[in-house]
């Protein structure tokens, strides 16, 4: 991966098989953010609840030159989040979304609507 990548983890012990999963979501971000110059990616555990399990929240900080993008997901009360795969599929979802509205806002493609006339009718022939 040409993009540096940082993992850290809070309230929670480092997995390989975690940090493994990690590297292969941001090596997909690579296709849309070629010119990205850093990654930072934060797991975090929340406190167990009494009749739930621990509830996972990741963080995506993006680096691309003048700008930096945060994507995550992290819902307190999301309870599919209670498995930490699918925090990571919602997160570089999330980050994926925005890293593509970014790269469109650059480009400066913009929707553009061929002169409608609303609300009048069409010119009759």
């Amino acid at each position: 991966m040409a993009i540096p990548l940082q993992i850290s983890f809070r309230d929670m012990d480092p997995s390989p098989a975690i940090e493994s999963r990690i590297r292969e979501k941001a090596a997909k971000l690579e296709r849309f953010a070629a010119r990205a110059t850093g990654c930072r990616v934060t797991v975090a555990a929340r406190n167990r609840h009494q009749r739930r399990g621990r509830l996972y929240s990741i963080r995506i900080d993006l680096r691309t030159p003048g700008e930096e993008l945060v994507a995550g997901h992290g819902h307190p009360q999301d309870h599919a989040h209670e498995d930490i795969h699918v925090a990571i599929r919602d997160a570089f979802a999330a980050a994926r979304r925005r890293l593509e509205e970014h790269v469109r806002r650059r480009r400066g493609d913009v929707k553009a609507h061929a002169g409608a006339t609303r609300g009048k009718e069409p010119p009759a022939d």
